[in-house]
C-alpha cells in the first residue's frame, strides 16, 4: 500500500478553501468551479473546519434562510478527521470507512498541505490490484510448460 505522501505526489497538493465567514452561495459555487464535494475552511493557515456536499444538503435547510445569507461556519463540520504524510491508503480507507466520510485534509507539522477524497484512495487499490493481476498473469504465461 502507497503512503499518504506517494499519493499526494501523483495527485498534488492543491488545497480548495474557503473563509467561515463566506456565504454558502460562495462555497456551491466553488464546489461546481473545481468540481469538488468538499472545501477546507480555512482562517488564514489554519483548518477550521470542512464544508461538504452532506453538510450543506443536511444542514442548511434547517436554518431556514437563503443560502446567501448563511454562512460556511453556520454548518460547516468543525471537528476535522485528518491524516499524515506517513499513514497508508490503508489506514485512510479504514478512517474513512469508519467515520463515513468522504474527504481527509492531509496535515505536516500543523499545515495543510493536501486533501485526499474517498475516489482517490480506490482508484489506488484498483491501480495495485492491477499491477497484481498483470504480474500474475505474466508469470503463468511466461512459465515454461514441462
Amino acid at each position: 500500500m502507497k503512503t499518504v505522501e506517494q499519493l499526494l505526489q501523483a495527485k498534488g497538493h492543491k488545497v480548495i478553501s474557503i473563509a467561515p465567514e463566506k456565504s454558502v452561495f460562495d462555497a456551491m459555487q466553488s464546489m461546481a468551479e473545481y468540481n469538488t464535494g468538499a472545501l477546507l475552511v480555512m482562517r488564514d493557515d489554519e483548518l477550521v473546519g470542512i464544508l461538504t456536499e452532506r453538510d450543506f444538503s443536511r444542514k442548511s435547510y434547517l436554518l431556514n434562510k437563503p443560502v446567501k445569507d448563511i454562512q460556511v461556519k453556520e454548518i460547516m463540520t468543525r471537528h476535522v478527521a485528518y491524516v499524515g504524510l506517513n499513514d497508508t491508503n490503508e489506514n485512510c480507507m479504514a478512517l474513512i470507512t469508519e467515520l463515513r466520510i468522504r474527504h481527509l485534509p492531509v496535515i505536516d507539522k500543523d499545515k495543510v498541505i493536501g486533501i485526499l477524497s474517498i475516489g482517490d484512495l480506490v482508484k489506488d487499490v484498483i491501480s495495485e490490484h492491477q499491477f497484481v493481476i498483470e504480474q500474475l498473469e505474466r508469470y503463468i504465461y511466461d512459465t515454461p510448460e514441462i
